[in-house]
């Protein structure tokens, strides 16, 4: 399926969510589920992009069939309206770029690819394994620097390096630096999106595209307002906006975060999105309660009470 129309300032749209993976309560990959949360994020959260098999999507416990599988349940569902992205790192050169290649079979319109985490590579080895993986597609490439995970940040120079890379077009930025991010966007075409909900303001102000959120989940459409009031320059109503949704991002990011509070603030909207696979496990009564609170503050609409 051809992608949504893209711009060069925006190539995977501007309000993108990192989508959870369904589960039943068996454990199963819930298809019917995925398909019905992507058109709730798309249709009614006005995304206009989606991360699939992302980290929230808890990629790491998901199997090539099930990535590959639930890839073209989302493309079926939203690809005609909204970008969808496969995730495709590992810490594996080699299945990453098996990953990329079934993505782009399957009609992905583009891949995010993270920095190996746990073995630790060296610079060059980060710029080899990104260059390979690009190579191994004609689809453009989110590349997802997140030290805190994977152990290791992608330098400045290494991401300016890789921008001479036809297919390297993005930036999915969870290092937290508003500095070396406005560096690298000086010195290349590199198009950054906030990956920390905490900073999603902040990264517009120093020349972000837009958001790959978490909590665009459930506020995935103020988020949305936000980048518009920000890019017709109402930076009060921006602020404004982003105080509103702070307490949604506190109870989701501060606790046990990611797919666990996403997908137990998914419950509390009356959208599927089952258990989490192990070694995530399910959040606390306490932490159950103090995301409901949060969401209350945010203003969000609860339908489970």
């Amino acid at each position: 399926m051809a992608a949504p129309t893209r711009t060069t300032d925006a190539p995977f749209g501007r309000m993108l969510t990192a989508m959870v993976t369904p589960f039943t309560a068996d454990g199963a990959v819930d298809y019917a589920a995925v398909r019905r949360l992507a058109a709730y994020l798309v249709d009614e959260q006005r995304n206009d992009g989606l991360i699939v098999s992302g980290t929230t999507g808890e990629s790491p416990t998901t199997s090539d069939e099930e990535k590959e599988r639930i890839l073209s349940a989302v493309l079926e569902t939203v690809g005609d309206r909204a970008t969808v992205v496969a995730g495709v790192g590992t810490n594996d050169t080699h299945h990453s770029v098996e990953l990329a290649k079934a993505a782009a079979r399957t009609g992905a319109h583009g891949l995010l690819v993270v920095t190996p985490y746990y073995n630790k590579p060296p610079q060059e080895g980060l710029y080899r394994h990104f260059a390979t993986v690009a190579d191994s597609t004609d689809l453009p490439v989110m590349l997802y620097d997140i030290p805190g995970r994977s152990g290791v940040p992608i330098q400045t120079t290494t991401l300016i390096r890789l921008a001479q890379h036809e297919r390297v077009v993005a930036v999915k930025d969870a290092k937290g630096d508003l500095f070396a991010g406005s560096q690298v966007m000086t010195a290349t075409d590199l198009v950054y999106y906030s990956g920390d909900d905490v900073l999603n303001l902040p990264w517009l102000s120093v020349g972000a595209a837009g958001f790959v959120s978490v909590v665009g989940h459930v506020v995935g459409a103020h988020l949305a307002r936000m980048i518009e009031l920000y890019r017709n320059g109402d930076v009060a109503g921006a602020l404004a906006v982003h105080r509103q949704v702070a307490p949604v991002v506190e109870g989701i990011m501060m606790s046990a975060g990611g797919a666990i509070m996403a997908k137990a603030a998914l419950g509390m909207v009356g959208m599927p999105a089952g258990p989490v696979r192990l070694p995530l496990v399910a959040e606390t009564e306490k932490q159950n309660a103090e995301l409901r609170a949060c969401l209350v503050a945010g203003g969000v609409k609860l339908t489970d009470a």
